[in-house]
């Protein structure tokens, strides 16, 4: 059985700690990782306006009542939702711009700056943003006006906001920001800037030295809006064809189902499986976020993951956490579990992660892999089935059982339920793996008491 276990992990450390593991270390996709992490308080207070919107709808009773007052006011707090959600590609593209720079001047020992990174990378991403038009050999700004379209001068206009800064241009706003970041970085390996004495202050030094970059970053974009207008598309067009199906994969139970086997698989032979493989797939559930606000039904959205999946912590582990502490035999267990139990109530189980240890552990390697997969196949069919509301707001990853829940579909009572359901079955399937795991620690302690009595008669 260990044997076997054993070479479970050696396969699992040659096939995705390898090569996951390389990834994780890119700087891009640091940067990308440190980019969603950047958008987090936005979202969350964009989230709560709406939430705070929706009320009525969860509670009737309250319908009249805010009618006659918040409702009235709407159009004024709710700029709060529309420009962090509906700026959402912006925030992503200025917060990569900036990460990337500053991981590649660090590591690269280039002298680039960070808010230089920022800027261009947002300047990029603008220059993509209105619609063109090649007619007659002329390039034009398409200009449209009916009951379902708005684009005045190439900017197209929709829930109150210019709809490419949206969830809509996350992925080509993440692509620019890499392509002017990089251009950046060879203008500064490559000595192509304007180098001012070190008499002047740094702030117009800085501004001259991305005046090359910025040209570059110019005549570049432009050559690509060129190419693509002429061929009656547009970088947007094109991006999402590669991304639109990695989208719409993970949001199929099957790709949900990866996500956590890979996630898991990850934490099983050390790695943070978590931090990898969401800062990969947040902008998607971000973009997934805002589609549900706007009426959408998709189950992988927001917080999914701590809301309903990974309560307690990767792998879902709150109850065996309280489990140990108070029923398990094992002193080590118990002492495990005590140190455990606060922090678990707020999604952090990484004192049970090493110190239980869940990771290249034998005898918990199974439910560790499928507690999460099966609360996360419960939470998806009662949003895909319409039994429970999808999630429309994004909660702090901390906020224990139920809160996630409830706050992030707008009030659902029904999805506090399923939480508690999700967090149940996942105890059920840990129950004969912790009790086997305790009753070989009992036994290795009882034995290392008889050699101590042994050892000192």
């Amino acid at each position: 059985m260990e044997n076997e276990n054993n070479k479970l992990f050696q396969l699992l450390e040659k096939f995705l700690m390898g090569p996951l593991g390389a990834i994780a270390q890119l700087k891009v996709v640091r940067a990308i990782m440190g980019a969603g992490l950047a958008t987090i308080p936005f979202t969350i207070v964009g989230s709560m306006f709406l939430v705070f919107n929706v009320l009525p709808l969860t509670f009737p009773f309250l319908e009249n009542f805010f009618d006659a007052t918040f409702l009235r006011f709407s159009d004024l707090y709710m700029l709060a939702n529309t420009m962090t959600m509906g700026l959402l590609a912006l925030f992503f593209n200025i917060s990569l711009g900036y990460e990337y720079s500053q991981i590649i001047a660090e590591e690269d020992d280039l002298e680039m700056s960070g808010l230089n990174g920022a800027l261009l990378a947002m300047f990029a991403f603008f220059m993509t943003i209105p619609e063109l038009i090649f007619e007659g050999g002329v390039v034009s700004r398409v200009t449209e006006m009916t009951d379902d379209t708005s684009i005045m001068e190439g900017w197209r206009i929709a829930g109150g906001s210019i709809d490419r800064l949206s969830t809509t241009g996350i992925f080509t706003g993440i692509i620019m920001a890499i392509l002017a970041v990089n251009l950046y970085k060879l203008c500064v390996y490559k000595k192509w800037i304007i180098k001012l004495p070190e008499e002047v202050p740094t702030g117009v030094s800085r501004a001259f030295t991305a005046l090359i970059p910025a040209f570059l970053v110019a005549f570049t974009v432009i050559l690509i809006n060129g190419v693509l207008v002429v061929l009656n598309t547009d970088i947007f067009q094109m991006i999402q064809i590669p991304f639109g199906f990695v989208t719409e994969l993970t949001n199929t139970w099957l790709g949900v189902m990866v996500i956590y086997f890979l996630v898991h698989a990850l934490w099983l032979v050390g790695i943070h499986g978590a931090n990898i493989i969401f800062a990969l797939i947040t902008p998607i559930t971000l973009s997934n976020l805002a589609s549900n606000a706007a009426g959408a039904n998709i189950p992988l959205a927001g917080e999914f993951n701590n809301a309903f999946v990974t309560v307690g912590g990767s792998g879902a582990t709150l109850l065996m956490t309280f489990f140990i502490a108070f029923w398990a035999k094992s002193e080590q267990l118990k002492a495990i579990g005590k140190a455990a139990m606060i922090p678990s109530i707020f999604n952090i189980n990484e004192p049970l992660v090493f110190g239980l240890p869940l990771i290249y552990n034998p005898y918990l390697a199974i439910p560790f892999f499928l507690a999460p997969m099966v609360s996360a196949s419960i939470a998806y069919f009662a949003i895909a089935l319409e039994l429970i509301d999808p999630l429309i707001a994004l909660l702090p990853w901390p906020s224990p059982v139920g809160v996630g829940a409830y706050i992030g579909t707008g009030g659902d009572w029904r999805a506090v339920i399923v939480a508690l359901i999700g967090v149940v079955s996942a105890f059920v399937i840990y129950y004969p793996f912790i009790k086997a795991y305790d009753k070989e620690l009992v036994r290795q302690e009882t034995a290392a008491v008889e050699e101590t009595a042994t050892a000192t008669a």
